[in-house]
């Protein structure tokens, strides 16, 4: 009783409005082959202007026949309903369990007629319940048809990138509109040697109906025909087409993320950016690419660390980066000036990420050292990647919950020093970002060349008995994600130091007045220089 209990205060936690993640997120998977090491990957940025980041852990449990679940939306928090419990249940950190299996999700929303479905099963209690009950992600997509089957389903469109240390599958499912139970739904592998990535707009489009790679509702396709959303051959059908079509604002703001992740990995392609752009009659980009070479941890962090650079979208160009070069853009992403309407790019990065992770997954390893849960807050172009091994016991303090909230700061919180540190950096970010960067890999760079040896001492102990691996990983990952959150105060300090009232102090300690950028101060003159102009007569005498 007293661990059920555990397990339902952890899950309001989880589902509660401040842990809320939002329709605008990026996820990258790795199949095995694609990955130098054998490893599988995926990746998740949780993007919302509402959303505290923090750790959750949730751990195993044993139940008896009568034991029911609740459900409470991730979303909102609100009460969903229960649905029976299964006899035991595997622990979770964040959203990977002990078996190494990881989940990660975009919402693509989809048509508004397919709004409001009877049922009470919402995508992030979905996701958590899969965590729990499966070990493969064969097993979760299972639990999640299931699951929507008995009980129906409560969201809108999602994508979901589903990763175990073998495979990497792509789940895309939409509700059957209002008053209407259970859901449609396409799963496919991403081969071996493939990378795929999703970012708030359904990327399934025709799929085999005879392969062990691709599962699907039985009613998927005949759902649309019904609704005159598909007429043609079986083997025509396009689930993106019918459940999500695209327009403009999906390509630019969704499709867009996707070209250039593909575009990092694989220039050899030569993808143009005609699709991204949103040009009618573009061509799709595919669901997934083989890479130009194969990605390491440090490369899949790196993807998830973009604004465009380098493209004609790059968001450091611009008038609106401001005279530091700075890549983000406070909403709304649309807007307007004499009746015509313009957008802000929406890259990778940005600044209102609550949380981001890389999952990786290893079939190698034992399952408590071979799931390694790279965990960061805030924005991913500055945070650091901290390794939660998928065994640990406990999240550190500095990551974990009720430290701190969405309303209230604290210096103990990891979520709060991230945000301090980057929002200090937007005031002369091209000069703040350099020293950020540099201990960002400092840190990164610690815990990568840790690794092996962690692992190796974690083997040992596992042969000796897996608990004493479980509690030596514990350890460590309390150690290092305590390290960061202590470390970033003192970056944060140190550049309050060094850039204090638009200084910039020198290794000596003192203040020099870097100028603005040339182009900045023509900008200035081209729409002010009127009225800040000099008199000729004085030019030569003006200091």
């Amino acid at each position: 009783m007293r661990l059920r209990l555990t397990l339902v205060i952890l899950c309001l936690a989880a589902a509660a409005p401040a842990s809320r993640p939002a329709a605008a997120c990026t996820n990258i998977l790795v199949a095995k082959g694609a990955s130098a090491d054998g490893s599988t990957f995926i990746t998740f940025s949780a993007d919302s202007h509402s959303l505290y980041g923090e750790l959750v852990l949730t751990p195993a449990g044993v139940f008896g026949p009568e034991a029911t679940r609740d459900i409470f939306e991730w979303d909102t928090g609100k009460f969903l309903g229960r649905v029976p419990q299964a006899a035991t249940t595997y622990s979770v950190v964040g959203l990977m369990n002990e078996h190494q299996l990881a989940i990660g999700e975009t919402t693509f929303t989809g048509r508004k007629e397919l709004h409001g479905p009877a049922g009470i099963l919402d995508y992030g209690s979905l996701m958590f319940i899969a965590l729990e009950r499966a070990r493969t992600a064969r097993e979760a997509i299972s639990v999640i048809a299931d699951l929507v089957e008995q009980h129906g389903y409560a969201s809108t469109g999602e994508s979901m990138s589903i990763s175990d240390p073998n495979e990497v599958w792509i789940l895309e499912i939409i509700g059957k509109g209002a008053g209407q139970k259970g859901a449609v739904w396409v799963a496919r592998r991403v081969p071996d040697g493939h990378v795929s990535a999703h970012a708030n707009q359904a990327r399934i489009r025709n799929f085999p109906r005879n392969s062990p790679d691709c599962l699907y509702s039985k009613d998927v396709v005949s759902f649309a025909r019904d609704k005159g959303w598909f007429e043609g051959r079986d083997e025509d059908f396009s689930f993106a087409d019918a459940y999500a079509p695209l327009n403009f604002e999906s390509q630019r703001f969704c499709e867009a993320r996707v070209w250039n992740v593909f575009r990092l990995i694989a220039p050899s392609l030569g993808l143009p950016d005609d699709y991204a752009r949103g040009v009618k009659g573009a061509t799709p980009l595919p669901l997934w690419i083989k890479p130009d070479r194969k990605l390491g941890v440090r490369d899949v962090m790196a993807l998830m660390r973009d604004h465009f650079e380098g493209t004609p979208f790059d968001m450091t160009k611009d008038v609106g980066a401001g005279p530091f070069a700075c890549p983000y853009r406070w909403r709304p992403l649309t807007w307007e000036v004499d009746g015509k309407k313009y957008i802000n790019e929406r890259a990778v990065s940005t600044q209102q990420t609550g949380f981001s992770f890389v999952a990786q997954s290893r079939d190698w390893l034992p399952d408590p050292i071979g799931g390694v849960y790279w965990y960061g807050v805030d924005d991913t172009y500055s945070t650091v990647y901290a390794p939660m091994y998928c065994g640990i016991r406990r999240p550190p303090r500095t990551f974990g919950p009720g430290v701190a909230s969405l309303g209230r700061f604290s210096w103990d919180s990891a979520f709060w020093v991230f945000n301090w540190v980057a929002n200090f950096a937007y005031s002369r970010y091209s000069d703040m970002i350099v020293d950020i960067q540099n201990v960002q890999r400092e840190m990164e760079g610690r815990f990568l060349a840790e690794q092996p040896h962690v692992e190796e001492a974690a083997r040992t102990l596992y042969r000796q008995a897996p608990e004493l691996a479980r509690d030596y990983l514990t350890r460590h990952c309390i150690e290092a994600g305590d390290d960061v959150t202590a470390r970033w105060r003192r970056l944060g300090e140190d550049l309050l130091v060094k850039y204090m009232d638009g200084n910039v102090k020198d290794a000596k300690g003192e203040p020099t007045h870097p100028p603005y950028p040339d182009a900045w101060y023509r900008r200035i003159v081209q729409e002010h220089g009127d009225v800040l102009l000099v008199p000729e007569e004085e030019q030569q005498l003006t200091h």
